[in-house]
């Protein structure tokens, strides 16, 4: 049984039964989870600093410090050095520790609870909650323009030819120009708050989205198109009567992938003009050096993530059961 399990694993394009499936994705989490464990709880791994317990007469240690191993040992050597009589008592004692930009998951897990309980330092600062929300209102403002005018012309692309020639050749050269680039002009024309924010977003995610939904129309079946020029379907009638209900299941996938991209330039996005939203909240906490914060804030732009991307999933194949039961 074992044997046929492991020749479906590793047969290409072979369904899973449900219990592999289940495993496998707990493994995906597990392993980095687990990495992450063995890295910051066993300390011969991967413990290259020493947290001081006791400075031990060393003047610039201090209890809670993290200072380099060999930097450590050095001071150790020093001191038996000028006193061999020392007892190790009277040494400067340590244990092994990860630099502070590596939190344990512990510390991480506790800042996720906090960081929505706790209050801003100052009155005018905003809750995380709010920092988040803010996030999510400009990546949902940024998609929806690029999916406005992105979808219309990259099903153009994908239908006549003559579109294609029009449309492609421009955005093909443009994609490849980084969305921050633009950071500086978008502040000088549309100001400093929310409006280049959305716009780097825009930028980042509407050309890729004009030739992906180009590709996608272009699988459709082509007999479909020729049926409907047969019977008279053309225009605008044919886009709503045959090639939007055709490319709706694929193209519903295309968009839930774009959105995960869009997630991608929120960072580089809130970094123009006034810090706002989940990234201010980083930059601060980075600033002070609450690493575990940080790290925190980042898991939870994954965790928003990947919950729409389920829910989107899920929404498809109620949308969309035939496309799914293939």
């Amino acid at each position: 049984m074992t044997k046929n399990l492991l020749h479906n694993w590793f047969t290409p394009r072979v369904a899973l039964d449900k219990a592999s499936a289940r495993m496998l994705t707990f493994a995906s989490f597990a392993l980095p989870i687990l990495l992450w464990c063995l890295v910051s709880y066993v300390p011969f791994i991967w413990h290259p600093q020493v947290e001081i317990t006791d400075p031990g007469g060393v003047s610039y240690f201090r209890e809670g410090t993290l200072v380099d191993r060999d930097v450590y040992e050095l001071e150790v050597a020093n001191k038996l050095e000028t006193d061999p009589d020392l007892s190790p008592s009277e040494l400067p004692q340590g244990k092994p520790a990860n630099p502070v930009y590596l939190p344990a998951p512990h510390e991480v897990a506790t800042a996720l609870y906090t960081a929505f309980k706790t209050p801003p330092k100052r009155s005018n600062e905003p809750w995380f909650h709010e920092s988040l929300w803010h996030s999510i209102q400009v990546i949902a403002w940024g998609f929806f323009w690029a999916m406005l005018f992105g979808v219309p012309l990259g099903v153009l692309a994908g239908t006549y030819a003559s579109a294609s020639h029009l449309i492609e050749p421009f955005t093909e050269f443009f994609r490849y120009l980084p969305a921050p680039a633009f950071g500086a002009l978008a502040v000088a024309i549309l100001g400093i708050y929310d409006a280049p924010k959305i716009a780097i977003i825009f930028i980042g995610t509407f050309f890729q989205m004009v030739l992906i939904v180009a590709a996608t129309t272009r699988k459709l079946n082509i007999a479909l198109v020729e049926a409907s020029l047969t019977l008279g379907c053309k225009g605008f009638r044919m886009m709503r009567r045959v090639i939007l209900p055709g490319i709706l299941p694929d193209l519903y996938r295309d968009m839930r992938i774009l959105l995960g991209w869009a997630w991608t330039y929120l960072i580089v996005a809130e970094l123009i003009g006034t810090s706002s939203g989940i990234t201010w909240f980083i930059t601060q906490q980075a600033r002070y050096k609450n690493f575990e914060n940080v790290f925190a804030a980042i898991l939870i732009i994954g965790l928003i993530g990947l919950a729409t991307d389920m829910v989107l999933a899920r929404m498809g194949k109620r949308l969309f059961p035939w496309h799914h039961s293939k």
